[in-house]
């Protein structure tokens, strides 16, 4: 029997790479954007080259309540999910104190409360059936603060830590939960701003490479996989905290510094 992936933020980026992977493997898909326009664009992208089923559905996850509305909508469709991937996220960048505070707000939304209320949603169905994976899209981010992105690089630290909390407590139940954690990566979040033009991003890891190492990793039930970094790198990552705090930031706040920085949101 095939295995169905929900997939939000599958219009482009490491979601559409990880949909095209999932519906390549053989299974079937549901696929969630605010597009409707760029989810039919997937749906045929898929159709033209597999035999899966792509279900679509339009939904703002930047909104309140929208990730149950989502998961009420795949339950009267009797559509069974197997595995969950938190994929879509929101940015920004620039001085938190000149930055739109409901932009803040919305990119709160969809990176946290969203991954948690899906979580909670499926996790029931999952446990009750002795199985189900869940992959949440967080960042090399969530493991300092972030200068410039201040409440970017927060959601993503409460993504890791809360994925890695929910994986330990489902120890033995046949369900596992991995925090995806991608360094840079050629994405539209980047070229919607002026994030690609930082130090930061200079060098970037291809969003397919990125979903590769996620998708694997879930399958494999990892805690977290940082991911499109050379080892050394993700070394230095994990010690980070043991670096002077100020030098860390002082060093974050200077690679995400642009000529004149963009404050509109990314998506």
């Amino acid at each position: 029997m095939k295995k169905v992936a929900l997939i939000t933020g599958a219009s482009s980026g490491i979601g559409l790479e990880l949909a095209k992977l999932h519906a390549y493997k053989g299974g079937d898909l549901v696929i969630v954007a605010k597009t409707t326009e760029d989810l039919t664009h997937v749906a045929e992208l898929i159709d033209s080259k597999c035999q899966s089923k792509v279900y679509c559905i339009t939904k703002d996850l930047s909104k309140p309540g929208a990730a149950t509305e989502l998961y009420n909508e795949i339950k009267s469709q009797e559509i069974e999910i197997n595995y969950l991937i938190n994929n879509a996220e929101l940015g920004n960048q620039g001085y938190f104190y000149e930055q739109d505070l409901e932009t803040n707000l919305a990119m709160m939304q969809i990176n946290m409360i969203a991954v948690t209320e899906l979580t909670r949603k499926f996790l029931p169905d999952f446990i009750a059936r002795g199985f189900g994976k869940i992959l949440n899209t967080s960042s090399t981010a969530a493991l300092m603060p972030g200068p410039l992105q201040a409440v970017y690089y927060a959601t993503k630290a409460y993504v890791t830590s809360f994925s890695n909390a929910i994986a330990s407590e489902l120890e033995g139940t046949g369900v596992t939960v991995t925090a995806l954690m991608p360094e840079a990566t050629e994405t539209r979040l980047a070229q919607r701003s002026r994030t690609e033009k930082t130090e930061s991003f200079k060098q970037t890891a291809s969003a397919s490479k990125i979903a590769q190492e996620g998708y694997e990793a879930m399958m494999q039930g990892k805690l977290d996989i940082i991911a499109g970094i050379p080892f050394p790198l993700s070394i230095m990552l994990k010690t980070s905290p043991f670096f002077s705090k100020k030098k860390l930031l002082n060093h974050i706040k200077k690679s995400q510094q642009v000529e004149q920085l963009d404050t509109a949101p990314i998506q």
